[in-house]
């Protein structure tokens, strides 16, 4: 009887081959399966009660797949479109492993067939530009990680950059001049140009000259000297909203997140007269249809679109387990 074949090689050839010599992801998307499958094997372990080590391509089949799904949605709150990501990320995984272990075509061919899950379409949540100097007043610029805070939130607000590009934001990616901008590398290691404000500009020098103008410096380092995490620039955000929302009632109804203050900058733009499709350039969208859906976002356009067209006069009414296999993926 043929040993049925483990889960650890395949996922190391995965990661270290595959994803980086012949698909050639961007390290944002290459962290983003990393995640995924260090909370699945997590989440086997716990339930299954099998090493991440010892885990065979069978013992990783469609319904348990189906479980790890509804596990991240429902306790872990993950949105539906997060939920869609991390089954992407384990579709790309099962087809290298269809196309090495012909034995496994069956097991493959079921965890394929797993559609990813409709999503009510819901009005963007965004920041107005009061709400952000609200976030950003806050900010305590005697300190050094207020600073850096400050110079941080100020770039994501202008940029409109994904969390992600932030975090992994070096300073020669910014270029003082008569017309200051930032480089961005974005998904599908695409990569796009954004002008700075003066105001964005003077701040970046004042906080580069600070930390030490470095090309190859992280542009908002943590005490260390390494890139701040996702997960930290979402939770230093989150803190400066919860402050900030004492004196700005329209904060306290909002979860705000870097995706919020995106959505900001591209209603700052919208609001401002910018083409949609400019926008769409400034934020990194593959798709104008993305960018379509900020036209639906703010109610008080929608109320002057409509007094152009009605009658001048009518009124307008964490676990963690001690295996190698987690280890390797932690050390990606």
């Amino acid at each position: 009887m043929t040993t049925p074949a483990l889960v650890g090689p395949y996922l190391q050839l995965f990661f270290t081959d595959h994803l980086v010599a012949q698909r050639r992801l961007s390290p944002q998307t290459i962290a983003s399966y990393r995640d995924t499958f260090r909370l699945l094997l997590q989440f086997v372990h716990r339930e299954a009660r099998i090493e991440p080590a010892s885990l065979s391509i069978p013992e990783l089949h469609a319904d348990r797949i189906l479980d790890f799904l509804d596990y991240v949605e429902k306790e872990r709150n993950n949105t539906i479109a997060s939920r869609n990501l991390r089954l992407t990320a384990i579709r790309s995984f099962y087809r290298m492993v269809a196309l090495r272990d012909p034995a496994s075509v069956g097991i493959v061919t079921r965890v394929l067939a797993i559609p990813l899950k409709r999503a009510d379409t819901k009005v963007r949540s965004y920041l107005t530009r009061e709400e952000m100097d609200s976030i950003l007043t806050v900010l305590d610029r005697n300190q050094w990680c207020g600073r850096r805070d400050y110079a941080l939130l100020l770039t994501m607000y202008n940029t409109g950059a994904r969390v992600s590009e932030i975090s992994f934001l070096h300073q020669n990616q910014v270029n003082f001049g008569t017309k200051s901008y930032v480089q961005l590398h974005g998904k599908g290691r695409k990569e796009r140009l954004i002008p700075l404000w003066p105001r964005t500009a003077r701040i970046l020098k004042e906080w580069f000259r600070e930390t030490g103008p470095r090309d190859s410096a992280v542009a908002f380092p943590n005490v260390r000297g390494e890139p701040l995490s996702r997960f930290a620039i979402h939770l230093l955000l989150r803190k400066a909203a919860h402050q900030a929302a004492s004196h700005s009632v329209s904060l306290k109804r909002k979860r705000v997140s870097p995706h919020v203050v995106r959505h900001g900058t591209a209603m700052a733009l919208l609001q401002s007269g910018v083409d949609i499709a400019v926008i769409a350039l400034w934020l990194g969208h593959e798709s104008i249809e993305t960018t379509n859906a900020y036209l639906h976002a703010n109610l008080a356009m929608k109320e002057k679109a409509l007094e152009k067209v009605l009658p001048m006069d009518t009124p307008f009414r964490r676990f963690h387990a001690d295996d190698r296999l987690l280890a390797f993926l932690e050390s990606i």
